[in-house]
């Protein structure tokens, strides 16, 4: 067994006697020989669980129990007595009592119910993480087959089950918190928690106590002590979302803890120790922000151990169609929407329009549609009106062709069958295009809005020599 008990009695030979078995156990032992220094105690280091005698002096046994099931909920406690009765233990037990030994105590009741106690604190402890990761219902990989999500998708399954720090960047919602769930999900810590922190969300004179915990009174408001974040990530992954926005106060505490892996409490003196692997991620350019004087470089560089940069949507179109349909399939399971069908105008404006919101964006636009459209078929003159500005700001695609050759020549002249004619003219206009870039693959993929590895199988397609 492992833990910290508390033993709360003003007899010192039950306290000697309970710290022998306890340490014989292998648990850490503090003990208070009334209730009002028992409180204190637990106020300053929270134990795992607690031994309390019944009759004490001063506050007595059931007084101190009302007052660690209000202010400490969960924390299991074992009441002693050497004067014990059935009413007595129903009263304990109704108060909130894990269980009831009575004096003389015996070895073996200490420690089965020790056992039981350590291991509700430990699930407790569990869901109090829980509630603090990231949605379970989010996916653990990103959606995708553009070589720009494949090439993401090695280089997570490769740095994942290292304990390499990483430092993720890219535009708001290009799913940087499912980057992190993905690498918590194939690394050697997946049975442990991964632990969330917004750091733009949480203000900047509660972001200490969130992040390192606090003492009771520490702060006006701290009527009990409270684990922070990096206490309830230990042994798995602290998530720090958009570390950029954490004030410079705090980026000189965090750069200490992150070196020492130990830290204490906001008003407390002892030292925790917590290992912890790091995973931050900011939508900032944080050189310029260290430019700017708005974030620290040693900090900088204490994270970016491995660096991630997510693609924006725009750039990998070909995915578009698959994060609709996996949105689509996702809320006709979960709501029992009937599904819906985008028309070939429809998804000419989709892949059209620049999605500044990403793949966030993007999934709004499917709840809205599910909204508006559940079971019809959706065209272009249905859709919001920016995704029509886009397709009519695209440029039109004109066939090359010398001015001795009509438009009437090429269909004349053309194949009958209309994928092949299609494809005659997306050869040409390919072939021409490159000639206007001089070759340059870069610039060609990024006028005609195709990604590079699509543009080069279709070069290699059309047989189009790329020198």
């Amino acid at each position: 067994m492992s833990g910290k008990i508390l033993i709360i009695d003003d007899e010192e030979s039950i306290r000697f006697s309970l710290r022998g078995i306890l340490e014989d156990e292998g648990l850490d032992v503090a003990e208070a020989e009334s209730g009002e220094q028992g409180l204190e105690l637990i106020g300053t280091d929270i134990p795992d669980m607690i031994f309390l005698d019944i009759w004490l002096p001063g506050m007595d046994g059931l007084e101190v129990l009302e007052n660690v099931t209000r202010d400490y909920e969960g924390l299991p406690v074992i009441m002693i007595s050497g004067h014990g009765t059935i009413e007595t233990a129903v009263q304990a037990l109704k108060k909130g009592a894990f269980d009831f030994i009575e004096k003389p105590l015996s070895l073996e009741k200490v420690v089965v119910s020790s056992r039981n106690a350590l291991e509700f604190s430990r699930l407790r402890q569990e869901n109090q993480a829980l509630k603090t990761r990231i949605t379970s219902e989010q996916p653990v990989s990103l959606t995708g087959q553009s070589a720009a999500i494949q090439e993401l998708k090695d280089v997570i399954a490769r740095v994942a089950p290292t304990d390499a720090w990483v430092l993720i960047t890219g535009e708001n919602g290009t799913g940087k918190e499912i980057v992190a769930r993905s690498i918590h999900h194939l690394s050697g810590r997946a049975d442990k928690p991964l632990v969330a922190v917004n750091c733009a969300a949480i203000p900047e004179e509660l972001i200490e106590s969130e992040l390192f915990g606090h003492e009771k009174g520490a702060f006006t408001g701290a009527e009990k002590a409270q684990e922070g974040k990096f206490e309830l990530a230990d042994g798995g992954i602290l998530f720090l979302d958009e570390i950029g926005d954490m004030s410079l106060k705090t980026q000189a505490k965090i750069l200490r803890i992150l070196q020492e892996q130990a830290f204490e409490h906001v008003g407390g003196r002892k030292t925790i120790t917590v290992d912890v692997r790091v995973i931050a991620a900011t939508n900032k350019d944080l050189t310029e922000e260290i430019k700017a004087g708005n974030f620290r470089e040693d900090l900088y560089y204490r994270l970016k151990v491995f660096p991630l940069e997510l693609p924006p949507l725009r750039t990998r179109t070909d995915d578009i169609l698959l994060l609709i349909t996996d949105f689509m399939n996702s809320l006709v399971k979960q709501h029992g929407f009937k599904p819906i069908s985008f028309g070939q105008d429809a998804i000419r404006a989709l892949t059209a329009y620049p999605w500044p919101g990403n793949v966030r964006e993007l999934k709004n636009f499917v709840e809205r549609m599910f909204i508006m459209y559940a079971g019809e078929a959706v065209s272009a003159d249905r859709l919001p009106p920016e995704f029509k500005k886009a397709i009519e700001e695209q440029p039109a695609v004109v066939a090359p062709h010398t001015p001795e050759t009509s438009m009437d020549d090429l269909i004349a002249g053309g194949p009958d069958d209309l994928k092949q004619a299609r494809a005659d003219f997306e050869a040409r206009f390919l072939e021409a295009k490159l000639k206007e870039f001089e070759g340059n693959i870069s610039q060609l993929a990024k006028a005609i809005g195709l990604e590079r590895s699509s543009l080069y199988r279709k070069l290699k397609t059309y047989n189009i020599q790329t020198d």
